[in-house]
């Protein structure tokens, strides 16, 4: 049966970016670090990604890809990450939540939609009986769990603390019981996956 999923990572203290994200640097200073688990190990904006994703953190992308029917990400994450080069990285459907819808780029590589639920609706329907992916940014992430659509939550810890940037769970008050599903663990990053109680 298809699952709403919402899988994100942050470093120990919480920062799912360094500070100062944006374009050209969408993980913010020295946020980079954050995903040395899905680029096989160091790397920096300067100084491209040498390798990939082995071991246990290549077990998890192909999991998540296996299980994965379409993407849902907010508008910052799509220009933070400089819109991917106008290239979808996800090897399936992506519905982009904005103001601004009319902004779709012709590519037909991404979905604009205008709100966050008709974006899951949307992405419900191309998925089928495969999982729609919350993606990110963190703003999505807690209106997903603040309206109760999300079955799973992913959260994989990166082993740096970042001391600032943008919080995961920045002003989010709602009280929500989790199940442990599973923990796993590289050298890069723990893995935990909960599910969401309701």
């Amino acid at each position: 049966m298809s699952k709403v999923v919402a899988a994100i990572t942050t470093s120990v203290d919480g920062y799912i970016t360094g500070p100062n994200d944006g374009p050209e640097k969408g993980l913010g200073e020295g946020g980079e670090r954050l995903h040395y688990w899905v680029m096989g190990g160091p790397w920096s904006y300067e100084r491209e990604p040498q390798g990939e994703a082995d071991g246990v953190d290549a077990e998890y992308l192909r999991e998540m890809m296996a299980r994965g029917g379409a993407v849902v990400v907010g508008r910052n994450m799509y220009e933070a990450a400089g819109h991917w080069g106008d290239k979808n990285p996800f090897g399936m459907p992506v519905f982009v939540v904005t103001h601004r819808p009319e902004e779709e780029p012709d590519t037909g590589e991404f979905t604009f939609v205008g709100g966050f639920e008709e974006a899951i609706e949307r992405a419900k329907e191309i998925a089928g009986d495969k999982d729609v992916s919350i993606g990110g940014g963190a703003d999505l992430i807690r209106q997903g769990l603040d309206v109760g659509i999300v079955d799973e939550l992913h959260i994989i810890v990166a082993p740096v603390i970042l001391g600032g940037g943008k919080h995961l769970f920045e002003d989010f008050t709602k009280s929500l019981d989790l199940q442990n599903l599973r923990v796993r663990q590289s050298p890069w990053a723990t893995f935990i996956e909960f599910a969401v109680r309701r």
